[in-house]
């Protein structure tokens, strides 16, 4: 691949927020029909190095170049027009407009007339490029705030695609995506190839990178660590690089068998139904972790929302272990429940505020003295405590979230039901887009929690983290629960897949 221009090269890039080095003198460069995947730890600089090449930051120091040619692009939209798209884990659409006006942000004048936009015809060009891209059960006149996070990035995916771009930067993104997704994002992927254009392909799934990528390049703590080639690309090797240690093949549970505290239940779900969802009962047991599985459009990730009061009940109870029914958010915190959704971003914490701010939010009743002030110095306490705990990367307190890695986010929505004192755990794919070290890291939070009786329900596409922890497996089809497995060594991803396909 050497042998030709690179299609991107970055030289010496260097950047810092504040006190933080980000990126230290990394150097890389992407060939044409190459993929080239970037690994590693979150913090380790992959999103701040994609973010400076399609033109979202800027390097403090270093020099880009674009076919050979300097390239420094002002924004997004100009490395767009230059052919360098990109898109991200998180939500990157604006949710007030339609599909079609997502899809062409920046580009309306080309069809304006007179200086009227003609929508018609905007909606028009849109779904031919959602057609083209395999996505035209997506209407280009629906509004963006009626689709799934997953329908977004698949909208986000067609954008990319408005000009065939030399290099498409993938940042994350298939962790957002069900396998249908996934599957038209690898289409594109190995199209772009064939037509000798570039991926860069961000993932913490190693056995992906493995699977999509011709070569992987590995960074750490801000520098380049190695690339590795074709016929290099071995996981435990990868492990080891990320993380600058041998790392442990399994870092699941040791124990084989179903283990709970006590009997008694911690929460009673009974006849729950409520859009998608169907006479969905359960109980959930002292110091139990309670995995639910399914496919992603399957009712999983509505019953963690259903429980916690985010979704309206069409009928059924959830009731807590001392027999209070609840109803809304506000009472499931109230009654020790904490509540870590799929989408960390835009329902899991407060994007825009500080460290600080997010933790000590669910506590703040706890923290009043004389029933209405909240001393400063208790709230610094409390979240110092948990974010030491946690081990959170963080410049200081004040630090905004928006500015986290997404591990470290994840720390801080762990952090903030922990603070509170939560009995009864909700997490929605908890380790979606987080790398080895910090999934390792929450896999022992929860094993803790389990041991102090604490209780957890456990929602997850990913069949080997639902069999590698949990005490009891509720597999879902159709918004119906079809299948209950306990924890056994005989259980396989198999024995499941059966039940939810």
């Amino acid at each position: 691949m050497g042998a030709s221009t690179p299609v991107v090269e970055v030289k010496n890039i260097y950047k810092s927020f504040s006190s933080t080095r980000a990126l230290q003198d990394v150097s890389l460069a992407v060939y044409p029909g190459e993929v080239r995947g970037l690994i590693g730890e979150n913090g380790s600089g992959k999103s701040t190095l994609s973010a400076i090449i399609s033109g979202n930051l800027k390097a403090d120091e270093g020099s880009m170049f674009l076919f050979g040619e300097p390239y420094a692009p002002a924004n997004s939209f100009e490395a767009s027009e230059k052919g360098v798209s990109m898109i991200v884990q998180e939500q990157g659409t604006i949710s007030t407009v339609s599909v079609a006006a997502n899809i062409f942000a920046g580009r309306e004048s080309q069809f304006c007339k007179l200086g009227i936009l003609n929508s018609k015809k905007l909606s028009a060009e849109a779904q031919k490029l959602l057609d083209k891209v395999g996505v035209s059960d997506i209407k280009a006149d629906a509004p963006v705030a009626g689709l799934s996070f997953e329908d977004r990035k698949l909208v986000e995916i067609a954008r990319a695609f408005y000009k065939l771009p030399e290099l498409f930067i993938v940042d994350e993104t298939t962790t957002a995506l069900p396998q249908k997704g996934r599957n038209i994002l690898y289409g594109l992927i190995k199209m772009l190839k064939k037509e000798g254009k570039s991926v860069l392909f961000i993932s913490h799934d190693i056995d992906e990178l493995i699977e999509v990528c011709d070569t992987v390049t590995i960074l750490r703590d801000g520098r380049f660590i190695a690339t590795l080639e074709e016929g290099e690309m071995e996981a435990k090797k990868m492990k080891e690089l990320m993380v600058g240690r041998e790392v442990a093949d399994n870092f699941y549970r040791n124990d084989s068998n179903c283990t709970c505290v006590a009997d008694k239940p911690m929460l009673t779900v009974k006849d729950l139904s409520c859009g998608i969802l169907k006479d969905i009962s359960f109980e959930l047991k002292t110091g139990e972790i309670l995995g639910l599985a399914g496919l992603s459009d399957c009712g999983i990730h509505e019953v963690g929302k259903a429980i916690f009061g985010l979704l309206h009940r069409e009928s059924g109870t959830v009731t807590v272990g001392d027999g209070t029914q609840i109803h809304t958010p506000s009472e499931a915190i109230k009654k020790r429940v904490g509540f870590m959704s799929k989408n960390r971003d835009t329902e899991s914490m407060l994007i825009s505020m500080n460290i600080q701010e997010n933790v000590v939010l669910p506590s703040l009743d706890h923290l009043k003295v004389a029933g209405f002030f909240i001393p400063p110095k208790k709230e610094k306490e409390l979240a110092s405590e948990w974010c030491g705990k946690l081990n959170v990367k963080m410049r200081d307190l004040k630090q905004s979230c928006a500015e986290l890695s997404g591990g470290n986010k994840q720390k801080i929505v762990l952090a903030k039901w922990l603070g509170n004192g939560s009995e009864v755990f909700i997490l929605d794919c908890p380790t979606r887009g987080i790398d080895i070290g910090v999934k390792e890291a929450i896999y022992r939070i929860m094993e803790d929690l389990k041991s102090q009786g604490k209780s957890i329900i456990m929602i997850s596409e990913e069949l080997p983290e639902v069999i590698g922890m949990s005490d009891r497996i509720l597999v879902m089809k159709d918004g119906r629960i079809v299948k209950e497995f306990d924890r056994g060594p005989e259980l396989t991803e198999n024995s499941i897949i059966q039940y939810m396909i």
